[in-house]
C-alpha cells in the first residue's frame, strides 16, 4: 500500500478535549475521528488494527469450539421483560418505539435474543454443548462518555454465549474460554491480569474479569504480592481480623461543634482514623439501612447490597437521614437507634472501642463498644486496600489500576429458567439451560494497547495488530535511485506477504519520520543514498529506537523471520 493511495489524516496538534493517551494519539494519527460525544468513526488505518483484533478473536474462539453468528442489534422489549431486566438496565439502555408504538432498545448485551433463539429449536441433550459467538456493535447510553474508545456509546463487542445440560458442562465451557481469552490477550501483547469480579447487571454464580493494567484504568486491583490471587475492588475478599479485649471506659458524649469528617474529628480529638467508626445510612429496596466501617475505609456498595439481598441501593438523603437518626447529616451513629437494620464492617468488630457520631448536632460519643453500646450483624463489607492481607495465604495486597478489556460469566441457569428455555434429557424431562456469557472489547482493545503501547513520539503497535508491518520511507525522494530502491523493497515485501506501506509523498524526512513514529508500524524501512552505496537497507524497530542494517537480499528474510518470532499466525 502506498501513502499516496490510503488516507492517513495525520495532526500536528493534539485534539482540544485531549482526554488520555490512546485518545490523543488514535486521533493525531488519523485511526478515528469523534462524531460526537462516545460515538466514533474508524478510518482506514483503524480498521485494518480492527481487522486484526477480530481475526485473533475469531481464531481462537473457534479453536475454544465456538460457533460464529450474527444477532439482531434492534431488541423487542418483551424479551428483556421476561427476565425483568427492561427495568433493570435502567436509564443505560438505549429505548426507542416504533410507528405501532412497540418498544425496542438497541442492544448492549444479547443473553436475552440467544436465549431466545436457543429456546426455539427443541433441543435435546444430544445436541448439546452449544457455544455461539458474535463480533457487533453494541450501545449503551453512558451518563458520562469519556476517554475516547474506552468508554463510548457505541462500541464494538465479541460476545459469546454457551449452552450446556449441567453445571459440569457449563464449568467446562467457562474454563475453556477462560484459556481462549487468556491466549487472546496474550496474542494481542497485551499485560493483563484475570481477576474475581462482581456479575452486575449481567448476573450469575460467578465471574472474572480481564484486566489491562493501566494507570488510566476505571477499576481498582487488589492482588496478591505472593500468590496468584486477583480481584477488583469490588469484589476483593478482606481478612476478618482477630478480636481483641475491649475497653472498659463507659460511653462518654463530647462536643464536636462544625466538626462532621472524619479529618475534621480527628483534628479535633487529636485521634486518628482507624478509631472513628464511619455510620452511612442507606436506602436498600425502599427500605433504610446502616452501614458502619472504620474511619480510614470505604464501604464496598456491592459487598453491601448483597448483604442484605437487595436489587437496588443508595445513599440517603439528609430527610431519610434524619427519620432514621432524629440528627442531622454528618453527625449519625449506631447508639440508641432502634427499628433499623446495622450491618458493621468485620474490622469494626474488633475495634476495642471507637468514636462515633451521637445522632444530635455538634455531638460525638467516645469508647462505643460494639456488643455493649451498640448491636450489629458483622460482614465484610468494605473496600480493600493496599496492605490487607491476601484471604488466601496473608500476605499483603497491592493495588493496581486495571481497564477492563473482557469478562466472564457463570450464568447457570439464570436466563433459561426466566424464559422457559429447556432441552430434553436422557429422560424426555425438559430441564433448563446451563449458560455462561462472554464478552471481550473489541475496539476497547485498541485503546488498550495504545495506552499501553506509546512514547512521546506516538503509537507503538504490537507487530501482532499493527496496521502493517513495515513502513519503508525513502529519504531524498528527489533520488530516482531512492525512489525506485524503495518501489522495488516495497513490492518484494508485499510478494513475500509482508504487509508494508510506502510513504511515497514528496515531503522532507523530517516530516516522514515523525509521522512514521506516530503511526507506530513495527518497523521502518529506510532507504537512502547512503546506505545504497554500501548496499544495505537500515531497519529501525519502532519500539526500542534500536537500527540495524540489512543487506538488500536479505530484507525480506529479516521480516520472514521477525514474523516467525512472533505470534502474528493468522494476523
Amino acid at each position: 500500500m502506498r501513502t499516496s493511495n490510503l488516507w492517513i489524516p495525520t495532526l500536528r496538534e493534539d485534539p482540544s478535549d485531549n482526554e488520555i493517551a490512546s485518545y490523543r494519539l488514535m486521533i493525531r494519527a488519523g485511526f478515528i475521528r469523534k462524531l460526537t460525544s462516545g460515538i466514533y468513526s474508524y478510518l482506514p488505518l483503524g480498521l485494518r488494527v480492527l481487522f486484526k483484533i477480530q481475526q485473533i478473536v475469531r481464531e481462537e474462539m473457534d479453536r475454544a469450539g465456538a460457533q460464529e453468528v450474527l444477532l439482531p442489534a434492534l431488541q423487542p422489549s418483551e424479551l428483556w421483560e421476561e427476565t425483568g431486566r427492561w427495568q433493570q438496565y435502567g436509564k443505560e439502555l438505549v429505548r426507542l418505539t416504533d410507528r405501532h408504538d412497540r418498544h425496542f432498545c438497541l442492544g448492549p448485551t444479547h443473553e436475552e435474543v440467544v436465549t431466545d433463539l436457543i429456546r426455539k429449536e427443541a433441543l435435546s441433550y444430544r445436541s448439546l454443548p452449544v457455544t455461539l459467538y458474535q463480533i457487533q456493535t453494541k450501545f449503551r447510553d453512558e451518563i458520562r462518555p469519556r476517554f475516547g474508545l474506552m468508554r463510548g456509546r457505541e462500541f464494538i463487542m465479541k460476545d459469546a454465549y454457551s449452552f450446556d445440560a449441567d453445571m459440569q458442562g457449563a464449568q467446562q465451557r467457562y474454563k475453556d474460554m477462560y484459556d481462549a481469552y487468556t491466549r487472546i490477550f496474550t496474542r494481542v501483547g497485551l499485560r493483563f491480569r484475570a481477576v474475581e469480579a462482581d456479575t452486575g447487571l449481567i448476573g450469575g454464580t460467578s465471574s472474572h474479569e480481564f484486566m489491562v493494567l493501566a494507570d488510566i484504568g476505571e477499576e481498582a486491583i487488589a492482588s496478591c504480592t505472593a500468590c496468584a490471587y486477583a480481584a477488583n475492588v469490588e469484589q476483593a475478599c478482606t481478612v476478618k481480623p482477630a478480636e481483641g479485649p475491649k475497653t472498659d471506659l463507659p460511653l462518654t458524649k463530647v462536643m464536636t461543634p462544625g466538626v462532621s469528617s472524619v479529618d475534621d474529628v480527628c483534628a479535633f480529638l487529636n485521634c486518628s482514623p482507624h478509631e472513628i467508626v464511619k455510620t452511612l445510612i442507606f436506602v436498600a429496596d425502599g427500605r433504610p439501612v446502616v452501614a458502619l466501617v472504620r474511619g480510614d475505609h470505604q464501604v464496598n456498595e456491592i459487598k453491601l447490597r448483597r448483604q442484605l439481598g437487595a436489587s437496588e441501593l443508595h445513599l440517603a438523603g439528609n430527610a431519610v437521614i434524619h427519620e432514621v437518626t432524629g440528627g442531622p447529616s454528618g453527625f449519625s451513629g449506631p447508639v440508641h437507634l432502634a427499628e433499623v437494620e446495622i450491618i458493621a464492617d468485620d474490622a469494626v468488630a474488633a475495634m476495642p472501642g471507637c468514636i462515633v457520631g451521637a445522632n444530635m448536632g455538634d455531638t460525638h460519643y467516645r469508647h462505643a463498644v460494639l456488643g455493649r453500646d451498640f448491636m450489629a450483624r458483622c460482614a465484610d463489607i468494605r473496600n480493600a486496600v493496599a496492605g490487607d492481607p491476601c484471604p488466601e495465604c496473608g500476605k499483603p495486597l497491592d493495588m493496581d489500576r486495571g481497564i477492563e478489556v473482557g469478562h466472564v460469566f457463570m450464568l447457570g441457569t439464570k436466563y433459561s429458567q426466566a424464559m422457559r428455555a429447556t432441552f430434553a434429557d436422557a429422560a424426555g424431562n425438559d430441564r433448563p439451560f446451563c449458560m455462561g456469557c462472554y464478552g471481550i472489547g473489541v475496539s476497547r482493545i485498541m485503546a488498550a494497547s495504545v495506552e499501553q503501547n506509546h512514547d512521546d513520539a506516538g503509537v507503538v503497535w504490537p507487530v501482532s495488530i499493527a496496521p502493517f508491518m513495515a513502513h519503508v520511507i525513502p529519504v531524498q525522494d528527489q533520488s530516482e535511485a531512492v525512489m525506485t530502491e524503495a518501489v522495488n523493497i516495497h513490492q518484494m515485501l508485499s510478494q513475500g506477504k509482508i504487509e508494508t506501506l510506502l510513504d511515497d509523498r514528496s515531503a522532507r524526512a523530517g516530516v516522514k519520520f515523525n509521522d512514521a513514529d506516530l503511526l507506530g508500524i513495527p518497523y521502518q524501512v529506510i532507504v537512502s543514498e547512503k546506505n545504497l552505496k554500501q548496499g544495505v537497507i537500515e531497519i529501525k524497530m519502532r519500539k526500542t529506537g534500536e537500527r540495524i542494517t540489512v543487506k538488500k537480499a536479505d530484507v525480506t528474510a529479516f521480516f520472514l523471520k521477525e514474523m516467525g518470532g512472533t505470534d502474528t499466525v493468522g494476523a
